[in-house]
């Protein structure tokens, strides 16, 4: 599967976005004519290579006819997207980025959404820019997106209902749950269209994932900001090129602190939530104070859970965690006949198509105490069952 990681050291905006896809391998072409089966008049699209920062990114361009272009409600969008020559999902998914848009613009001027009559976001540039971006992902095979905070601007800017202030009111509602950092920046650096896309797409956010990159693309803004590129970049490559190898999240914590009874209930805990290994090791803290080193091994969508996990049933004060790969070898769990009946263990196929079992505790510990027999004793015959 395709994973992509944006980049949004700049912000993020709908144009952004495609033009990023672009310079990632988006066709041009291909993208104009899927566009142009929309019911959508007066606009003309273009691209082209411009610098930002000694940087040079593709800009996408959408030209519009301002004094054509309408208001449009929920009810129009809906029916100008699901006019098009367009895969279902790519309609699905947008007509839920602008039932977003159409939900915290309602709260916001306290009406239902579908009395929403959108401006900026409901011209002919924003409808192409949220529908080509699903179009572009759909081509390019992104299966998953992940995304780093997002710098917001401050100031004010003129929008249809007037001066409002940065970030605009519909982009902060639209960022909730989502984490952003002041850019010290008196510009719009993520714009309505940009948040409602991040919010839409993007499964989970901090820092890039490990991955195998295969392309890169730089999306150009609009316009020259004072400290920094204004670029998007999108980095698009493969979680697992190989068979067997998986990505992992590890967790650690030191504690000197934590009631030495409580660490048994911690590490059921965890193992409960669906950590793979939990590892203490003992290490010698500040002041020379005897403390534990806890190391969680997970999945990477298990890490919050196990994170509140620690901060809940220790006493540490903040918890590491770092990705990271391995490769593991294939297993399953199989019944064997032994000398006592069925007993399950654990199947492990090595690379050269070989296999031997590997005892499994719970299911010796059961035949042990059942036969009155040493738990080594089942061990050993499992082991040696390989032979």
């Amino acid at each position: 599967m395709k994973t992509a990681y944006l980049d949004c050291f700049s912000g993020i905006s709908g144009d952004m976005f495609l033009g990023a896809l672009l310079d990632a391998g988006l066709p041009f072409e291909t993208l104009e004519a899927a566009l142009h089966t929309l019911p959508l008049k007066d606009y003309s699209l273009g691209m082209r290579r411009e610098e930002r920062g000694h940087l040079f990114g593709t800009r996408f361009l959408v030209s519009v006819d301002k004094d054509k272009q309408v208001e449009r409600g929920i009810r129009d969008i809906k029916k100008i997207i699901t006019a098009g020559d367009l895969s279902n999902g790519v309609k699905i998914k947008s007509i839920e980025v602008f039932e977003a848009i159409a939900a915290e613009e309602g709260k916001i001027h306290n009406r239902p959404p579908e009395e929403v009559h959108f401006h900026e976001v409901g011209a002919a540039d924003s409808i192409v820019d949220i529908v080509g971006t699903f179009f572009g992902i759909e081509f390019l095979g992104i299966g998953f997106i992940t995304a780093s905070s997002l710098p917001l601007g401050s100031g004010f800017t003129e929008t249809e209902h007037g001066t409002i202030p940065l970030p605009a009111p519909a982009t902060v509602a639209l960022l909730k749950g989502i984490p952003v950092y002041d850019s010290g920046l008196r510009h719009e650096l993520v714009t309505p269209t940009g948040a409602a896309l991040v919010r839409g797409l993007a499964g989970s956010f901090g820092v890039m994932p490990p991955m195998i990159v295969e392309n890169v693309g730089y999306g150009v803004g609009g316009r020259n900001l004072p400290d920094r590129p204004n670029l998007l970049r999108i980095l698009v490559g493969r979680d697992q090129p190989e068979d067997h190898i998986e990505t992992i999240v590890m967790l650690e914590a030191n504690l000197d602190d934590t009631n030495p009874e409580w660490m048994g209930f911690i590490m059921d805990r965890l193992f409960e939530a669906g950590a793979l290994d939990v590892v203490f090791c003992p290490v010698q803290m500040k002041k020379n104070r005897p403390g534990i080193l806890v190391q969680v091994m997970a999945h990477p969508q298990q890490r919050d859970e196990l994170i509140d996990i620690l901060f809940r049933e220790s006493t540490t004060l903040g918890v590491r965690f770092r990705y990271s790969q391995r490769k593991v070898l294939q297993r399953s769990i199989e019944e064997i006949d032994s000398p006592w009946g069925k007993i399950l263990a654990k199947k492990v196929s090595r690379p050269d198509g070989s296999f031997f079992f590997q005892p499994e505790y719970e299911a010796c510990k059961k035949i042990a105490k059942k036969n009155g027999l040493p738990i080594k004793e089942i061990y050993y015959w499992v082991i040696s069952s390989n032979k």
